[in-house]
Order: C-alpha cells, then sequence, then structure tokens
C-alpha cells in the first residue's frame, strides 16, 4: 500500500508542475499590465505568480480528482 500512496504523490507533483508551467506559458499572451498602475513591475509579476498557482492548482486538482473518479468506477459494477 505504502508504493502506491508514494506513486500517487509523485503523480500528483509532477501534474501540478506541468499544469503550473501550461498556465504560467498561457498567461504570458495576457497583457495584464495594462490594468495596473505604472510602475508597478513587483506587483505585477505576483499577481502573474498568484494568477498561476490559482489556476493551475485548479485545474490539476480538476485533472487528478477526474482521474481517480475514474479509476474508481469499476467498483460500481463489482459485486
Amino acid at each position: 500500500m505504502m508504493p502506491v500512496i508514494g506513486q500517487q504523490a509523485l503523480i500528483s507533483i509532477i501534474v501540478h508542475l506541468a499544469f503550473l508551467a501550461v498556465t504560467w506559458w498561457t498567461l504570458q499572451a495576457v497583457r495584464l499590465e495594462v490594468l495596473l498602475r505604472p510602475n508597478r513591475v513587483v506587483q505585477g509579476r505576483l499577481l502573474y505568480i498568484l494568477l498561476t498557482i490559482a489556476i493551475g492548482s485548479t485545474v490539476a486538482n480538476f485533472f487528478l480528482d477526474y482521474w481517480a473518479w475514474s479509476t474508481d468506477l469499476p467498483y460500481l459494477f463489482r459485486d
């Protein structure tokens, strides 16, 4: 049982990092600096980081939940 928990943890870490990278890459196409006050570079970068974490983690959790639910479906048809 312990190796399975370790594998799930590793998969979760990899999925979260992958979705964080995809989210960061995607947010680079959005011009958020238009919404910021002039000379607020640090706050703008922090906003990108926080948005990346919020969106990436949400999508990763959705993906991992969906994966877990789909692997649990066979239990619906067991005796």
